[in-house]
């Protein structure tokens, strides 16, 4: 069978405002790549703002039938996310298959979800998306000519989703809601456990493909030998989907959890947000985050203020960051090197993880104390638990008990306060 080749001209509108359009439009190139479409050529055009009715202006949908004609593409897609009037008039006047950006990163996300949270998230998502545009998506898909091969292959805009009437489909998001609510509900019992145990958490934030799977595998390795804990990572957008929690054991006993998020881009939709929510509040709960940036990047501002816009829009607010400058081996500056909340490293070299491990530590554990504890010889539980999770600065054995210095939170002495030595 023959496999239809995806061949892609892309579409853009530049509003007066837009400070960052150039770098969207090559953006939305490389998420094409990303599925393996191919893109042919690129039609631009300067608006003060975009046609309610065609996203473009009139005269420019002649000269995108032109080159979509000329270049032999099958394929059109938008910078934005178009409205259900905007794809119904387009499909109308071009008479070709047509996605918008919001569609496409749908896609990527459908392809990369691998465990059932992220697949219902990424499903529940699509739906969204497709139920107000069903008429404009079923001509597209009749014009098409039912599937796409190897190209393309959004479920949820594809041919069996489209055969569902308008409740067959609320029906399926009212039921993946649900199942998405159980799992969040889990994953809350969990976080809550995890706040029970006094064990911090902190989590890894950034834009899609920074090194974020990277440095975490790193910090990994540097702590810990076991390498079945560690994630999956790949030089592509959107690598990672799931969330991976990890338990850090550092050198001196203390202890931190380490949790990773999807990857951000600008404009991702909506849809996609809310479904991921529970997913990403993981960094909402952290005590601590780690913004890793591509620092080789010339738009790495652009993406740590799109980074820091998409936690805002869930509500993670003043929490402590680390900024991790990555990838500094592409650049000039010197590395590793550390400036108040701020760190140039690269993950991918190994550089700079005892110089973050330390900045992490400073922020984590301000609240520890140095106590002087004699614990007596009936209660050698104490010295054994303190032994196993707590900083022993010194031990001796006195004639009363076990006389021990040691570092821990403050909440630990606290607790311990009866064997505490004035």
């Amino acid at each position: 069978m023959d496999v239809l080749i995806e061949k892609a001209i892309i579409v853009g509108v530049h509003e007066q405002k837009d400070l960052h359009f150039e770098y969207a439009m090559e953006e939305l190139k490389n998420l094409a790549e990303a599925i393996n479409v191919e893109v042919l050529g690129e039609v631009t055009q300067n608006l003060e703002r975009k046609n309610p009715s065609t996203y473009i202006g009139r005269g420019k949908i002649d000269e995108i039938r032109d080159m979509y004609e000329e270049t032999e593409a099958n394929l059109l897609i938008f910078n934005d996310e178009l409205s259900p009037s905007q794809l119904r008039n387009l499909e109308r006047d071009l008479e070709c298959k047509i996605i918008d950006r919001t569609m496409l990163i749908l896609d990527i996300f459908a392809r990369r979800a691998r465990n059932r949270e992220a697949q219902m998230q990424v499903e529940l998502a699509q739906l969204q998306y497709t139920l107000p545009r069903l008429v404009g998506l079923r001509a597209s898909l009749s014009r098409q000519g039912g599937g796409t091969g190897g190209g393309l292959q959004n479920k949820g805009a594809g041919e069996t989703k489209l055969e569902l009437d308008r409740r067959k489909i609320e029906d399926q998001i009212a039921k993946l809601r649900r199942e998405l609510e159980h799992v969040s509900d889990q994953r809350e019992t969990q976080r809550k456990q995890r706040v029970r145990s006094g064990i911090p958490v902190v989590s890894i934030v950034g834009y899609t493909n920074a090194g974020k799977s990277t440095l975490m595998n790193r910090l990994l390795q540097f702590t810990d030998v076991d390498e079945s804990k560690e994630v999956r990572e790949k030089d592509m957008l959107f690598a990672t989907l799931e969330t991976a929690v990890r338990k850090i054991k550092l050198h001196d006993k203390k202890e931190f959890i380490l949790t990773d998020t999807v990857g951000f881009v600008s404009k991702l939709p909506h849809h996609l947000v809310q479904a991921f929510r529970s997913t990403l509040e993981e960094a909402k709960n952290a005590d601590l985050l780690l913004h890793v940036v591509d620092v080789s990047d010339e738009e790495h501002g652009h993406m740590m203020d799109v980074t820091n816009e998409t936690l805002g829009d869930i509500g993670v607010k003043s929490i402590p960051t680390i900024n991790i400058y990555n990838k500094s081996d592409l650049t000039e500056i010197s590395y590793p090197r550390i400036k108040d909340q701020s760190i140039w490293m690269s993950a991918g070299e190994d550089k700079g993880i005892p110089e973050l491990l330390t900045l992490i530590q400073q922020n984590l554990f301000r609240q520890y104390v140095t106590c002087k504890l004699m614990i007596p010889y009936d209660r050698g539980e104490i010295v054994a638990h303190l032994n196993e999770n707590a900083s022993i600065k010194d031990t001796t054995y006195e004639e009363e008990g076990t006389l021990i210095t040691v570092e821990m939170p403050a909440s630990e002495c606290e607790r311990l306060q009866e064997f505490i030595l004035n």
